[in-house]
């Protein structure tokens, strides 16, 4: 539920941090005690959004599924395979069971511009209805989130109407009854093709994998500032093991270039933030498939990698807060350099009582504290987002600019600033 807002509800107005893991082949590639395994450690680690494809990218109109099911009658969208959907019916059930929601796209982008890929297209407007009506009234009751796109953007008017038409037929299948935002490519933001459509209830970007220090921010603070307000989120920044501009030589993303993107972006105004791994969202397996772009760890040694571990101790954090009232703001941090990969990021409530900054590299913060007007003191300490871990700094008199000097400084040291009004009830998270 969204009503004018930058953050997504549940029922009762109970806001929904969204925190996203990518697992495009997650029906295409798995069995079914596969997909147990991986949404267990995906619960376990925090995440409440499972990103997955119904028509998968590679292959995934010709080869079939762990069951040897194929999801199309001769690849006509207006005749799915009962049994393959049994298989996707399992897994959206199983998530479920987690508290977890399935980000549901009915196709990869391939299928209807082929642009790169496998292909082949396969829709038009009038048979993208049809399918949209059967996956909506199939999921009607069911804990999805629909998100169109599959990485691609349209680029003509052909895809402009497919991508209506297949939103037509999922409202007219559900009865408007799930949320449906829009997966573009590379460097790329919905806002920038369908913000003012009714259907589309909340934006999403792709931050992509070109460079390390990406300012996935930029998307998020445009975003942040368009009317109508519409929930943001980076849908696919740089993933965890992925060389970096596909290029091994360069070296790969790691642990601290995941969390950058997700505490940049969510420091910026957006309303949660997905995470992505290089192994998991193609399942790689040395034994059943070859690698895509370099892969090079199996997907269940991948689960476990410290980036994945990472995001739910940033969730931990935004859940501990009303962070949903919380207002990117940049003045309040005095030394801030926007060219720097160290850039250091600030939110603040709107009612003035706590502030979250992060410096990515350990920069000292120069914190102009009269901005916090509602808390005559404030406690403050370090939240550690490699662990999870609390260090308390003190209470202090909110007067004058502070500075506030992390304990280690230099590529990867990575600290969270959280200043709070000690009266409240949420103040001091993690300390003892």
């Amino acid at each position: 539920m969204i009503k004018d807002k930058r953050y997504i509800s549940q029922g009762n107005d109970r806001v929904f941090f969204w925190l996203g893991d990518t697992a495009w082949e997650l029906f295409h590639r798995l069995s079914r005690e596969e997909a147990d395994l991986y949404l267990k450690n995906r619960a376990d680690k925090g995440f409440n959004v499972i990103q997955a494809v119904a028509l998968a990218e590679f292959d995934g109109l010709t080869q079939p599924n762990a069951y040897g099911h194929l999801p199309l009658v001769n690849n006509d969208p207006t005749q799915p395979n009962e049994a393959y959907f049994k298989h996707v019916d399992y897994i959206i059930d199983k998530a479920a069971q987690y508290n977890m929601f399935v980000g549901l796209l009915p196709t990869w982008g391939d299928k209807f511009n082929k642009k790169w890929g496998v292909g082949p297209e396969i829709f038009t407007p009038e048979n993208a209805r049809i399918y949209g009506e059967f996956l909506g009234k199939r999921y009607k009751n069911k804990n999805v989130i629909w998100i169109l796109g599959g990485d691609r953007s349209p680029e003509n008017e052909a895809h402009y109407k497919i991508i209506r038409a297949m939103a037509e037929g999922l409202k007219a299948g559900d009865g408007g009854t799930r949320l449906m935002t829009y997966h573009p490519t590379g460097d790329s933001n919905s806002a920038a093709f369908f913000h003012q459509d009714s259907w589309l209830n909340f934006n999403m970007f792709q931050s992509g994998h070109g460079t390390r220090d990406k300012k996935n921010y930029v998307f998020t603070r445009q975003n942040h500032y368009l009317f109508p307000v519409k929930p943001t989120i980076d849908g696919e920044p740089r993933y965890e093991d992925h060389p970096i501009d596909w290029k091994p030589q360069q070296g790969y993303f790691d642990d601290f270039d995941a969390r950058q993107a997700a505490w940049w972006s969510v420091l910026a105004g957006a309303g949660g933030h997905t995470y992505g791994c290089h192994d998991i969202w193609q399942f790689f397996d040395p034994n059943r498939n070859p690698p895509v772009s370099f892969a090079r760890t199996h997907w269940k040694r991948a689960m476990d990698l410290p980036g994945a571990y990472q995001m739910g101790y940033l969730r931990r954090l935004m859940d501990s807060h009303p962070w949903w009232r919380m207002m990117p703001e940049q003045r309040i941090i005095k030394n801030a350099n926007p060219e720097d990969g160290g850039y250091q990021m600030a939110a603040i409530s709107e009612d003035m009582n706590f502030l979250i900054a992060y410096t990515p590299h350990g920069k000292p913060l120069q914190i102009d504290l009269s901005m916090l007007t509602a808390a005559p003191r404030l406690l403050a300490y370090w939240y550690n987002p490699r662990d999870g871990v609390s260090i308390k700094i003190g209470e202090l008199k909110n007067e004058g600019t502070v500075e506030f000097k992390p304990y280690a400084a230099g590529p990867g040291t990575d600290w969270v600033l959280v200043l709070d009004d000690p009266t409240q009830s949420w103040a001091g998270f993690g300390l003892k």
